[in-house]
């Protein structure tokens, strides 16, 4: 059996809580309803005055956690190094952003924080110290699109590899395994013109096993230009959006993570569709979990809906469904 652990990112069900639709208590609720162990959560999304809260709003939180019963998996964290309008932080500033964000992680019941994609490397060793005190070790998202090609990553995992400190990891998003464009992406830009010759040449670049930004030559993050087959399909604002956004989705082999599996911390478990046979459209799951488990990986996998910013005018966000389906899915693949 797998030892594969579940888990859900509150991030999929921000659309119910921003609307009111459902409390944080409600969704607490849900993940017992639907067996989910873990908690992966946004502070700054859903704790009130992150990553300075009241002990009165800690005190909520960690009483939601005692009452159902929840395993607290992963808190992610954003170093807003573009806080202000005329000048970015200096390295000393997001290093004490960083090590507060230590510290509100631990108040809550965190040991691990999730560091968004773009942050600087040069913070890692002056933070460590902190991070070894509060027990919380911080881990860097590898996203599609900023995937283990890109400048910034690269030097982020020299450095993680130089400190070597159980206390730094990534955590790797799914999106970096998808083996066809998302529909639910194709379907929304249809709505505002979308050229189909333009969706057809994407759609063929995944079918034909690769993605755009190695298609293009761009993974290194070089702005080589589009081909011109491909520049005259683009006919409008939108087309060149969807080209763009098309970048953000990536057809890495597996084999590329496996010098990095002793440093992986978490998986975010992304979901763009769940179809009604409880399958993910876009991102071969299946092979993914058997290849994790070949590897001896035991940490979880925390659902993240990110379909919710692709559905159409007339529909209403359904993340609790996507959610219940891709936990379904996993279920079957992991056996528990």
């Amino acid at each position: 059996m797998s030892q594969i652990k579940r888990a859900v990112s509150l991030y999929s069900l921000q659309d119910e809580y921003a609307t009111k639709r459902l409390s944080l208590e409600d969704i607490f609720k849900k993940t017992v309803e639907f067996d989910i162990e873990g908690i992966e959560l946004i502070s700054d999304q859903m704790i009130r005055g992150a990553p300075y809260p009241s002990e009165e709003t800690v005190r909520m939180w960690r009483n939601l956690v005692e009452k159902y019963n929840r395993r607290l998996v992963c808190n992610d964290i954003f170093i807003n190094s573009t806080l202000y309008r005329n000048r970015k932080l200096t390295i000393k500033e997001q290093i004490e952003m960083l090590k507060a964000e230590i510290i509100n992680a631990h108040n809550l019941g965190f040991s691990l924080i999730r560091l968004v994609s773009n942050t600087d490397e040069r913070l890692m060793e002056p933070a460590l110290a902190t991070a070894e005190k509060y027990n919380v070790a911080m881990a860097l998202e590898i996203h599609a699109g900023m995937s283990f090609h890109s400048a910034g990553t690269g030097k982020f995992l020299l450095e993680m590899i130089r400190l070597n400190s159980p206390y730094i990891g990534i955590v790797v998003d799914m999106g970096i395994f998808c083996e066809r464009h998302p529909r639910v992406a194709r379907n929304y830009f249809r709505q505002f013109g979308l050229n189909p010759e333009l969706a057809d040449y994407i759609d063929a670049i995944f079918a034909g096993g690769s993605d755009p930004l190695r298609y293009f030559g761009r993974l290194n993050g070089e702005q080589a230009p589009y081909p011109e087959d491909f520049r005259a399909l683009i006919k409008n604002p939108v087309d060149r959006e969807y080209a763009i956004f098309s970048e953000g989705y990536e057809n890495t082999p597996f084999e590329e993570l496996e010098q990095y599996m002793p440093y992986l911390k978490h998986i975010h478990g992304k979901c763009y569709e769940m179809t009604e046979e409880y399958e993910e459209y876009s991102i071969p799951y299946k092979e993914a979990i058997q290849y994790l488990d070949s590897k001896g990986y035991d940490g979880y996998i925390a659902t993240e809906y990110e379909g919710n910013r692709f559905v159409l005018l007339d529909e209403c966000v359904d993340g609790l469904e996507n959610v219940r389906r891709h936990q379904e899915m996993l279920k079957k693949y992991i056996g528990r």
